[in-house]
């Protein structure tokens, strides 16, 4: 008995080929699209760099995706709340980069929340991701890369005066001129271990500490070394409060933050 099954030509087997490759495509240009989070407050220009190089200037509201790349104005504080509800609250003259985040209630196990602390400086109060992946959340600095477990810090690069003046973009004269160069690490709730190829340092809440590069060890600060943070009043401080002088015992011990 003859097959009376027509047989696919090669015009139709390229045809269906084509449609399956338009049909991926597709779909990975709607995930890469996706919305990570919002611009909760802003107090000025916020820069907004995309991954395929496109560069927009965001508003209240606006959202974010990964891979942008975010740059704060010399007065603008800006705050990022994300879909885990964590936020991330830029200081002036920073920029910061969103490797990669990812959050779905119902998938714990793609978590991931991969940061980039370029320039300037930042506070971070952690979301759900971090409650339930401490290990997912990564904060990568000139100096450390960071992670934590549901806490509160704060962390603010310093460039020496060379390479600020070599640095592209435009300078924020004054902005941090109390700090040495390097970087500098205030947690406002928990504990932090801070490790990087020159050794490791543990810090308790209310605690500061500093990193000077890569291969120097960090120390503990005794007080408040001129590290400041202070958004404008309307902006919402979460669980962190504004940043003070005082020492451990002011503070609660309750989670903790991981710097490598």
């Amino acid at each position: 008995m003859k097959n009376l099954r027509p047989k696919c030509t090669a015009i139709e087997a390229l045809a269906r080929v084509l449609l399956c490759a338009v049909l991926l495509c597709g779909a990975g240009a709607a995930w890469a699209g996706q919305a990570v989070g919002i611009v909760e407050h802003l107090s000025g220009p916020l820069m907004d760099r995309k991954a395929d190089g496109t560069v927009k200037i965001l508003a209240a509201k606006s959202e974010v995706e990964s891979g942008d790349t975010l740059v704060a104005e010399k007065n603008t504080y800006a705050q990022i709340r994300f879909i885990d509800n964590s936020e991330i609250t830029l200081r002036p003259g920073t920029t910061f980069k969103i490797d990669n985040f990812a959050y779905d209630a119902d998938k714990p196990e793609a978590d991931s929340a991969a940061f980039s602390l370029v320039k300037g400086g930042l506070r971070s109060i952690t979301g759900l991701l971090g409650k339930r992946n401490k290990e997912k959340f990564q904060l990568k600095t000139p100096a450390a890369t960071i992670g934590i477990r549901g806490t509160t810090f704060i962390a603010q690069w310093v460039e020496d005066a060379a390479a600020a003046k070599q640095a592209p973009g435009p300078v924020t004269p004054g902005l941090v001129p109390d700090l040495a160069p390097g970087l500098h690490v205030a947690v406002l709730d928990g504990m932090i271990v801070v490790t990087n190829p020159g050794g490791a340092q543990h810090f308790q809440a209310g605690q500061f500490g500093f990193v000077p590069n890569m291969t120097v060890p960090p120390i503990v600060i005794p007080q408040n070394p001129g590290l400041k943070f202070t958004p404008p009043p309307t902006f919402n401080i979460g669980t962190g409060g504004p940043l003070a002088s005082q020492g451990p015992e002011a503070q609660q011990n309750k989670v903790d933050c991981i710097v490598r």
